[in-house]
């Protein structure tokens, strides 16, 4: 399996020994268990991300008729908000 060097200032050790400790387990696995939980959170969001811009497409003319101030002008096409 590929592994990564990572490192910690001396209080993020100590941090990270300490709490290893307390959830009796070791310092390698709570990293990759934090690493692991973050990659899964950040799929998540993308995927969630995902459908919401197909779901606002496919609902674009509804929206645009229940929120039309929000709506960009005819000559704003194209330009950043």
């Amino acid at each position: 399996m590929p592994a990564l060097n990572v490192e910690f200032s001396d209080r993020e050790l100590e941090d990270l020994r300490q709490i290893a400790k307390e959830r009796g387990t070791s310092m390698k696995a709570l990293v990759r268990e934090a690493a692991a939980a973050d990659i899964a959170r950040h799929r998540a969001l993308q995927e969630g991300a995902e459908v919401f811009r197909r779901f606002f497409a496919s609902h674009a003319d509804e929206f645009a008729a229940a929120f039309p101030d929000d709506e960009p002008r005819a000559g704003d096409a194209g330009r950043a908000a």
